[in-house]
């Protein structure tokens, strides 16, 4: 993990493509913009955590389970 001071106005740059700003410090919160191409998607990493479960748990399903359904899939 690389670690890394900035204050406000500082910047650091991603892989010559993503710029993360920070824009604010306020009582201990720090306010960050993200600067990035459309195609890079950016989740705060609660948000992401919940996805790639949900995610997860769409794909175990059983065998069993998929020979319940009936009729072509639409």
């Amino acid at each position: 993990m690389l670690i890394l001071s900035r204050k406000v106005g500082e910047s650091i740059i991603i892989d010559d493509r993503i710029e993360v700003k920070v824009l604010e410090i306020v009582d201990g919160k720090i306010k960050l913009g993200i600067d990035a191409p459309k195609d890079v998607t950016i989740h705060r990493k609660e948000v992401y955590d919940e996805i790639r479960d949900e995610n997860k748990k769409a794909s175990d399903i059983s065998m069993e389970s998929f020979s319940k359904l009936k009729g072509p899939l639409k």
